[in-house]
């Protein structure tokens, strides 16, 4: 797993992220489901060939994150599966891949019905067709949904659907094959009104990653809306938004306000040598002088000059 996987797997495990993506796909941001009511899952799931011990070994698929909840609407409750698949750029087989996850989990709550009613011995008044499926009429299925999450800038040109993917377009046949729907966030389609719809630092982190190839864009947006992070958020940031943000040494939280306006200057100094030392490199070659003739010819303050010296004469 790769170090981008980690920190947005670590990231969006918090309940209060993750119920705040939920909220906001399922109920357009109502605070529906509650940090508390999320329950840790395995994300292990075992491939095993159904209704076939013998037909083959085993095999292990991983979830990035898999959470149970128990969502409340008036006196009802909804208990659902939600699985979230963290994404740091396109994957043109979603389709499929999340079909398998779904579908691996709904046939493991099949097979849990099946042992709980053998070990219950409850089959007595039930059809033979209920005891040899080991799902009987009355039993119903825990509905499992997954949400991808695309952590970056750039726009999802791959398939949502599994008739997308597939090569053939006669509606006669597409109609006798399921499709599939893949549930997506991605920071390049959410709209200012959309990213208000977020309550937890899941609105900052997205809306980042969302201009952080606009400079401009990204100074108004950390200049009116962003509030402290934490080093978690911070982790996300610098890996799916390719920008350096420090969090000071003993700190918990960072002012992401000055931290923007640290790295721009750290940027423009860096640039700014590079171009002395571009000329400086010029002005030698041109005029046949050394290092430090061309550091008087373009002033080059004396407290830099070892420095730069060092950089002209490095092999590199």
């Amino acid at each position: 797993m790769g170090r981008k996987d980690t920190v947005t797997k670590n990231y969006m495990k918090q309940n209060t992220i993750f119920a705040d993506a939920f909220n906001y796909y399922i109920y357009g941001g109502q605070q529906r489901i509650l940090p508390g009511q999320l329950q840790e899952l395995d994300t292990t799931e075992i491939v095993v060939p159904y209704g076939a011990d013998d037909a083959g070994e085993p095999e292990q698929v991983y979830r990035d994150v898999m959470k149970s909840v128990v969502a409340m609407k008036d006196e009802y409750a909804a208990y659902l599966l939600l699985g979230i698949e963290n994404q740091g750029d396109v994957n043109y087989a979603m389709p499929v891949k999340n079909w398998l996850y779904d579908a691996i989990n709904y046939a493991k709550q099949v097979q849990k019905s099946a042992s709980s009613h053998r070990e219950a011995k409850d089959s007595k008044g039930h059809s033979k067709g209920e005891f040899l499926s080991g799902f009987y009429k009355e039993d119903r299925l825990i509905p499992v949904i997954t949400l991808v999450i695309l952590f970056s800038p750039d726009k999802w040109d791959g398939p949502t659907s599994l008739h997308e993917m597939l090569s053939v377009r006669d509606e006669h046949i597409l109609s006798l094959v399921p499709d599939y729907q893949i549930h997506l966030i991605t920071p390049y389609r959410l709209s200012k009104d959309e990213l208000k719809k977020f309550h937890s630092s899941l609105r900052e982190v997205l809306t980042f990653i969302k201009y952080s190839k606009d400079r401009e864009k990204m100074d108004e947006a950390v200049r009116d809306n962003f509030k402290k992070l934490r080093k978690e958020e911070i982790d996300v940031l610098n890996y799916c938004a390719n920008v350096n943000l420090q969090l000071p040494p003993g700190e918990e939280e960072v002012d992401v306000c000055k931290a923007w306006e640290d790295m721009k200057q750290e940027v423009a100094k860096q640039t700014d040598e590079m171009r002395l030392l571009k000329d400086l490199k010029n002005i030698i070659k041109k005029f046949h002088v050394t290092v430090e003739n061309a550091m008087d010819i373009l002033e080059v303050p004396e407290a830099k000059q070892a420095e730069l010296a060092a950089k002209l004469n490095s092999p590199r």
